[in-house]
């Protein structure tokens, strides 16, 4: 066997774990107060640190909401009971086929069977549901019934709506919140993490100096001065990078365009819903002014 191979692969392995292993020494010495001197970083760099925090916040935060864009039926009911029947077929689907039906018999039929398309699972689609169902458990000459047919109609077309907005949402607002969270952020992050092992590095090194028995009057020996130096160097260096890449993350206007989409997701929805109301209240109003009429003159005849 040979030892000396052996060895050298140890000495690799040490080398290559003494930066961290002297990085975690000092580390350590710091949270247990026992470190000489801590290397300061400049107030401005403190202050981009406190802003891209601020900014990660921000984005986790809205995140943490708006993921709920995803989840389709964030708005149902939670004590709703619904069968796999009522899901059978969208609300349109039934209105269309039940048009057709000439028996009760062909209308319960198609009320029960599954159709091509599931009903999605949200508010209004519920609402379209119900009003369906309500609608045809009572004689269809009765005003009512036509009313909440036309509402079960608009609520379907409000629930589509309403996913066109989350679609949209999901995929302007919260993919980009998302891609800046894993990537630019994190590439600050990296870049603060690197400041911060060089500045252990730096403050190891001037350290080992003084522990050497460099007194504070004393110079440095030609190998402790190059070391100390090449930790400045590499403390100044990162220090520089970190500062530009945060500066970036700071400086574009990504968030606020991804914030635009959402608002311009959540206005074309408000706005499609009311057109739809629009279009349907002049009509049940209509209806209601005809059976107001109608209970007045069976009133008067009748006494």
């Amino acid at each position: 066997m040979d030892f000396s191979k052996i060895q050298g692969f140890g000495k690799n392995i040490s080398s290559s774990f003494t930066p961290f292993a002297t990085r975690t020494q000092q580390f350590m010495r710091e949270q247990l107060g026992q470190a000489d001197e801590k290397t300061q970083l400049p107030p401005d760099y403190l202050e981009l640190e406190k802003r891209v925090d601020a900014l990660k916040g921000v984005h986790q935060k809205m995140l943490a909401v708006t993921a709920q864009y995803g989840n389709e039926s964030y708005d149902y009911p939670p004590n709703l009971r619904e069968s796999i029947v009522d899901l059978s077929r969208t609300t349109m689907e039934k209105v269309q086929l039940l048009g057709n039906a000439n028996t009760a018999a062909e209308a319960q039929s198609i009320l029960t069977k599954p159709g091509t398309k599931t009903a999605p699972k949200t508010f209004p689609h519920a609402i379209g549901r119900a009003s369906l169902a309500a609608a045809h458990s009572l004689d269809p000459a009765e005003p009512l019934a036509a009313a909440l047919e036309k509402y079960a109609l608009a609520s379907e077309q409000v629930g589509e709506a309403r996913l066109q907005q989350d679609a949209q949402i999901v995929s302007r607002f919260n993919s980009a919140f998302t891609t800046t969270l894993n990537t630019n952020l994190m590439f600050a992050t990296k870049a603060r993490k690197n400041v911060e092992n060089a500045r252990l590095s730096l403050d190891a090194a001037k350290s080992r100096a003084k522990t050497d028995g460099v007194a504070e009057d004393e110079g440095l020996t030609e190998e402790q001065r190059v070391e100390v130096e090449t930790a400045e160097d590499e403390f100044v260096g990162y220090t520089e990078e970190a500062v530009g890449v945060m500066k970036n993350v700071l400086d574009t206007p990504e968030p606020l365009r991804n914030l635009a989409d959402l608002i311009q997701a959540q206005l074309e929805f408000h706005k499609k819903a009311y057109e739809i109301y629009s279009e349907l209240a002049p009509l049940i109003e209509s209806l209601q002014v005809e059976q107001e009429a109608s209970y007045r003159k069976s009133r008067e005849e009748g006494a």
